[in-house]
């Protein structure tokens, strides 16, 4: 929290990241260093083909290119990087403020949907205009499945709740 608050006034403090101790370094303004035979060096960014900082890490002769977001989630958010079940999110939706208080670690299904443009103001609801009613619908491992059409968005908006709660619990 006090790393969040301090890299919104623009003063960097430096954490390791872990399963990189002693190696690597990043700080809450998004600026990662290494720490290598008593020299610390800063490690200089790149923008990848998706518009995020990435930087090359070398560790136990494996070379590896990791978003600086995601490094800083590891070691400010206590993120482990778990495929897209959790993901590193921009707030502000600008992928290159990597600062701390603009990073959030929500899941994949919540990040898809929390800036989403539409005709519903709730998730896997929209509406269509040849049947003149709401249509929920909800998407698993990339298939689109159809829940069904309401007359009221609301009742879309609580078939698709229910439909992620059977997910849910089905999963466990």
């Amino acid at each position: 929290m006090i790393h969040s608050l301090l890299s919104r006034l623009g003063i960097e403090t430096w954490k390791d990241i872990p399963t990189f101790e002693g190696v690597y370094q990043v700080s809450n303004l998004g600026n990662v260093r290494t720490s290598r035979f008593n020299k610390i060096k800063l490690i200089s960014k790149c923008i990848n083909s998706t518009n995020r900082y990435i930087v090359n890490t070398s560790y136990k002769k494996k070379k590896k290119q990791m978003k600086a977001s995601v490094l800083m989630a590891m070691a400010f958010l206590n993120h482990k990087p778990c495929g897209h079940k959790l993901v590193v999110d921009h707030i502000d939706n600008n992928p290159l403020n990597d600062r701390l208080y603009n990073l959030q670690v929500i899941t994949q299904r919540q990040n898809c949907s929390k800036d989403k443009r539409g005709t519903s103001k709730y998730t896997g609801v929209t509406w269509d205009k040849t049947a003149n009613k709401w249509k929920a619908h909800i998407r698993i491992k990339q298939k689109l499945r159809y829940l069904g059409y309401y007359k009221k968005e609301q009742e879309a908006a609580q078939a698709y709740q229910n439909e992620l709660k059977k997910l849910y619990e089905t999963s466990k």
